[in-house]
C-alpha cells in the first residue's frame, strides 16, 4: 500500500522533516530541533536536501517581497532576513532597496565584518541607492551573539544614514537586527 502525504500544516517537524529526507535519516540526525538543519550555510552532516529546501523558500520568501508592498507584510520581511542571515558566524549588513510604492527593487549586503563589528561606509550606502533609483531603504544586520538590542553605536548609525540619504531624498523606512530567530525593528521600538 502507497504511503500518502502529510498535510503540511498538520504534520510535526519530525513527520515533515522524515519525508524531505526520509524516516531513517530523520530519526538519526533530528534531535527536536530544526535550527541544525536550515541554520547553517555548510553543515557537516545536513542532508543537501535541507539546504537546498531552505535556498527554495529564501527564494520564494523574496519573491513574494517583490510582488507586494514591503509593508503590508512585515513579518515577511523578518522572515527573509532570518533566513538570509541563517548561519553567519560573522555581521553582514544589507539594504533593502524600494521604490515609491515601497516595492522590492533589490537586496544588496553592502559590508561584510567580522564576528563582533562591520565597518559601514553612508557614501557607499548613498551611491548604491542612487545607483539603483531607489525612493526608500530598510537596513539589516545580524548579530551572531545572538542579542538583538540594538548598540549605541548601530542607534547612531542609522541616524547618520537617515541624515546622508535624506540629502538625496531617499527615504529609510526601518533598520532590522536579526539574531537567530529573533528580530528586532528599528520602527516598531520609534528609533527611527
Amino acid at each position: 500500500m502507497a504511503q500518502t502525504a502529510l498535510s503540511p500544516r498538520h504534520a510535526s517537524d519530525a513527520e515533515l522533516l522524515s519525508q524531505l529526507i526520509g524516516t531513517q535519516e530523520c530519526q538519526r540526525l533530528y534531535s527536536g530541533s530544526l535550527q541544525p538543519f536550515f541554520g547553517l550555510d555548510t553543515a557537516e552532516g545536513v542532508p543537501s536536501q535541507c539546504l537546498i529546501a531552505r535556498e527554495l523558500v529564501k527564494r520564494w520568501l523574496a519573491e513574494e517581497l517583490e510582488r507586494r508592498t514591503v509593508f503590508a507584510t512585515p513579518e515577511a520581511v523578518k522572515d527573509y532576513l532570518k533566513l538570509h542571515f541563517a548561519g553567519r558566524e560573522y555581521e553582514s549588513f544589507v539594504v533593502m532597496y524600494m521604490d515609491a510604492q515601497n516595492c522590492l527593487l533589490a537586496v544588496e549586503e553592502l559590508f561584510r565584518g567580522t564576528l563582533t563589528q562591520t565597518s559601514v561606509y553612508p557614501r557607499e550606502v548613498v551611491k548604491s541607492a542612487l545607483r539603483i533609483n531607489a525612493a526608500g531603504v530598510m537596513f539589516s544586520h545580524n548579530h551572531p551573539s545572538g542579542s538583538t538590542n540594538p548598540s549605541r553605536a548601530d542607534e547612531h548609525l542609522t541616524q547618520t544614514l537617515k541624515a546622508a540619504l535624506a540629502l538625496v531624498d531617499v527615504r529609510v523606512l526601518d533598520h532590522l537586527i536579526i539574531a537567530g530567530n529573533s528580530a528586532l525593528s528599528f520602527a516598531e521600538k520609534g528609533l527611527i
